[in-house]
């Protein structure tokens, strides 16, 4: 996906090096359509530069500081020696992320997909999380809450959920459902205690994953799971809430899993 508008000064673009002259550099800017920009020989790096090619080639794909825009005249300027190296591959690491987002709506849409429908469902993602790639990410962790927000309908949540649990890696995911436990049995709290233990996983969980139960509210217990990725939470927390539900119903008393909190906030 390529923007329509104009970038910031201030703004730090990725752009393709496009064409080298003795004054300067010409840069195709790879995130704004149809929009090229120029470095001026004195901002292309410190110092004298006696020949630009020494310091860059046609088609090497360069992080550029904006300068200044000027809409009237069509031209951008922009800088290249003041963008520092951590800036640099922060931006590019951010742009490839896009290009993995722009992939994924694909996916989630499929290739077809008209540019007004594509550019609609983006725009929805960029105004509640910023860029496509953090509202794939957010899709990932948080599911549909993470897109209760926009104004996407339930199939366009429902794909790009979908697709975001199938391709975005995080680094941790947290989940949370809750088990209602009740034993009116004469093992009584001593059952449930059982229960909760069963349900921490009886010292038998991953050391990648912490689990934690806690009470929420009478019959209410809540479960959290943290994890390296989404199937693997969202497995641990089913588990947890069986193991519980098993081993309450194996004392006379029932158990039932949830997703959503069901008592009053504490």
């Amino acid at each position: 996906m390529k923007y329509s508008g104009w970038p910031d000064p201030g703004e730090l673009v990725v752009g393709k090096i496009d064409e080298i002259e003795d004054f300067g550099v010409f840069v195709d800017l790879e995130e704004y359509e149809d929009k090229r920009g120029l470095i001026h020989i004195s901002e292309v790096a410190s110092g004298w530069i006696k020949n630009v090619r020494d310091h860059v080639r046609e088609g090497q794909i360069a992080v550029c500081k904006v300068l200044d825009v000027d809409k009237s005249s069509q031209q951008i300027d922009l800088s290249l020696k003041d963008v520092n190296d951590h800036q640099r591959s922060d931006k590019i690491q951010e742009w490839k992320n896009e290009q993995k987002a722009d992939n994924w709506m694909e996916l989630a849409f499929g290739e077809e997909i008209e540019d007004e429908d594509y550019t609609a469902i983006a725009n929805e993602l960029i105004a509640i999380h910023g860029g496509l790639y953090e509202g794939f990410k957010q899709a990932a962790i948080h599911g549909e809450e993470a897109l209760e927000d926009t104004d996407l309908d339930d199939d366009e949540i429902e794909s790009i959920v979908e697709t975001a649990r199938e391709n975005v890696s995080v680094p941790y995911v947290n989940v949370t459902g809750y088990v209602d436990l009740s034993n009116p049995t004469d093992t009584g709290v001593d059952g449930i205690r059982e229960a909760l233990e069963a349900a921490e996983g009886n010292g038998e969980i991953p050391e990648e994953v912490d689990l934690e139960v806690s009470y929420v509210g009478a019959p209410e217990y809540r479960i959290k799971v943290k994890a390296p990725n989404y199937k693997t939470a969202e497995s641990h927390l089913e588990e947890s809430a069986q193991r519980a539900v098993t081993a309450i119903e194996g004392h006379g008393g029932t158990g039932q899993y949830h997703r959503e909190r069901r008592t009053d906030d504490e």
